[in-house]
């Protein structure tokens, strides 16, 4: 890709990205680490998750996320592990190992990344403690977090519902060419909401808010639950850049193709992945 073409951060952000530079880490990565900022860039801004891979994924780790993964993985960004040992006296009194998923060392130093597309929200406090740590061991000179953006988040219900709406999917049994099959707990919350006495709603309407009040909490990882840490000082004084994804990466195009790559990869996710 020649130069001039390439995608920038800013790009970025001119495309809906939230993206937010702490504790002086815009000038560290703009000086020391420009090489890092242009490979983040262009994987992200190539990076999509069609509708189809949600859905079928019940909002465990869409396969766009993982082919963002690998897609780091590719340019020399591997899942490593940091342990910090203390030697008193030759004996090893302590160790401490800190895993993280993509860790990328250039000549001025070393950059730590996690993406926490959907898990539980206290996932932050361990990426940014561990952050806090390898900082201050001088592991890492700078922190990344990727997770879902706020229009990603809030937006989630009107994506599932236009997915539901434009398939004209009106029962559970519209969904299974899609591979989602609920389970008798969920099929029972959609079913009561539809048939109770007052005010009852469609199914479209019930299966939508169960569908992601389960699997996209206010609880689970996104920008509003880092961004309260981050305010509270969790992880300071490591500087961190912070990116949230937007809902212009969901797509709606790729249709049952989608569904190949997920059904091939059926429970095959990372070990720390809640659904």
């Amino acid at each position: 890709m020649p130069n001039e073409q390439a995608i920038t951060i800013e790009d970025l952000k001119a495309r809906g990205f939230q993206v937010e530079y702490l504790s002086h880490a815009r000038a560290i990565l703009s000086v020391d680490f420009p090489e890092a900022l242009n490979e983040l860039a262009a994987v992200l801004g190539a990076a999509t998750i069609p509708i189809e891979e949600i859905i079928a994924g019940g909002g465990g780790e869409a396969k766009g996320t993982q082919r963002l993964r690998r897609a780091l993985t590719e340019l020399k960004w591997p899942k490593t592990t940091f342990t910090v040992q203390k030697i008193i006296n030759g004996k090893e009194r302590e160790a401490i190992s800190h895993e993280i998923d993509h860790v990328r060392t250039f000549n001025a130093g070393t950059i730590a990344l996690e993406i926490e597309w959907n898990n539980k929200d206290p996932f932050f406090d361990r990426d940014l403690e561990n952050y806090k740590r390898l900082h201050a061991d001088g592991a890492i000179s700078v922190g990344v977090i990727v997770t879902r953006g706020k229009s990603l988040h809030d937006n989630m219900k009107s994506l599932v519902r236009k997915f539901i709406d434009e398939r004209q999917i009106q029962s559970f049994d519209g969904l299974k060419e899609w591979s989602y099959e609920p389970t008798a707990k969920q099929r029972k919350a959609v079913e009561t909401r539809v048939n109770r006495k007052k005010k009852p709603l469609t199914w479209r309407e019930a299966f939508v808010d169960k569908f992601v009040n389960d699997k996209f909490a206010e609880s689970t990882t996104h920008w509003k639950k880092l961004e309260d840490r981050i305010n509270r000082g969790v992880g300071n004084p490591c500087p961190l850049l912070i990116i949230g994804l937007p809902d212009s990466i969901v797509t709606f195009h790729e249709g049952k193709k989608a569904l190949e790559e997920v059904l091939e990869a059926e429970g095959d996710e990372p070990d720390d992945v809640e659904s």
